[in-house]
């Protein structure tokens, strides 16, 4: 099994830059010169109303007058505790944002030098609540992989009733596995894929809708950017080549735009092998707490180990819409047992079925 932990990397990412610091802090600073001065030109208008309306008072003797007066007095005083207060507070600003500049102060960081996965357990609760679903899951919790490639498993991401489910509805319809032809958009034999396969319409029943409402609640992308889900099966000796999820072609990018994520759900667990691989990420492959007990295939990059019910995101474009070629995965050899698998393609604009 997997063991619960994080991957070592040799790197801690702020989340907010120096530069950006200082550039809020600039603008920050021209608004508040603005508003003290304009709080300041408040405050001499008032004086000015109160030395007029002394002079009036004493021209007049009127008692109304006077006490009018007495009344401007003490706004305008309120009106000068109020300026001194709010330049307090700005002036207190700037010195906290000049420590946090300096790194007196730190901002939140993600320390992937620790072998703890990161909490995201906030959203995976939020997106449980609002996704239904077959059958009971197990404890769910949330592990990061990778920064390049982006990758991220959802431990009991599907129920084994799900798992079942997915399967069965397949298994009468499984064909040798195709990959897409750049040319022609169209399914061709390939012998860098050896699996079998079939595609389960988008929205085919009640408990397809609910696993794709859950994929959409996970990845915050809307159910009808993705295709069907497709089912796969690896035997003995079965596998899938290193490859890209996105299009290096115009044809394939017509519906729906480019692929942008994957959501891989295994649906059983295997007993040798069959792992996925990532040969180009940038990490230190070893430093994985299961490194020891992956195959020779899997060793050669950064792998996660099949085990139902676990579905492993990664995405293919990096957050400035860029292609990353670090997505670059595999399925190593099954040794021994069986895989059973399920893939969601997520594109950039809506997926016409």
């Amino acid at each position: 099994k997997i063991k619960k932990g994080g991957i070592r990397q040799n790197e801690r990412r702020n989340i907010i830059s120096v530069e950006s610091i200082f550039v809020d802090l600039f603008f920050f600073c021209i608004s508040g010169v603005f508003g003290i001065s304009l709080l300041r030109s408040i405050s001499v208008s008032l004086s000015l109303f109160v030395e007029n309306s002394s002079v009036i008072s004493f021209v007049s003797g009127g008692s109304s007058l006077m006490a009018k007066l007495r009344q401007s007095r003490f706004q305008a005083k309120k009106w000068s505790t109020l300026m001194l207060v709010l330049f307090m507070l700005f002036m207190l600003t700037i010195v906290l944002l000049m420590l946090l500049a300096f790194g007196v102060f730190s901002l939140p960081i993600n320390n992937y030098d620790e072998s703890s996965p990161i909490d995201l357990s906030y959203f995976r609760r939020a997106a449980t609540e609002r996704s239904e679903g077959l059958g009971r899951r197990g404890d769910q919790w949330t592990e990061v992989l990778s920064w390049e490639p982006r990758a991220f498993v959802y431990h009991n991401f599907l129920s084994k009733e799900e798992c079942e489910y997915l399967i069965n509805l397949a298994k009468p319809h499984m064909v040798k596995s195709t990959v897409v032809d750049s040319l022609t958009g169209k399914s061709k034999d390939s012998r860098v894929r050896t699996s079998s396969g079939t595609f389960l319409r988008r929205g085919r029943d009640k408990i397809i809708k609910m696993i794709e409402k859950r994929i959409a609640d996970y990845t915050f992308i809307p159910a009808n950017h993705g295709e069907g889900l497709q089912v796969l099966h690896y035997e003995a000796g079965q596998k899938y080549e290193p490859h890209y999820d996105y299009f290096v072609d115009e044809f394939n990018t017509k519906n729906g735009g480019q692929r942008m994520a994957t959501m891989l759900m295994y649906l059983s667990d295997v007993e040798e092998g069959g792992e996925t691989v990532f040969p180009a990420a940038n990490m230190n492959f070893s430093s994985v707490p299961w490194y020891n007990e992956l195959s020779e295939c899997a060793k050669k990059g950064l792998s996660v180990k099949p085990r139902m019910g676990d579905a492993l995101l990664f995405w293919s474009m990096r957050p400035d819409a860029t292609l990353d070629p670090t997505s670059l995965h595999g399925g190593c050899p099954v040794i021994s047992g069986n895989k059973w698998s399920s893939t969601k393609w997520l594109h950039v604009g809506e997926y016409k079925v």
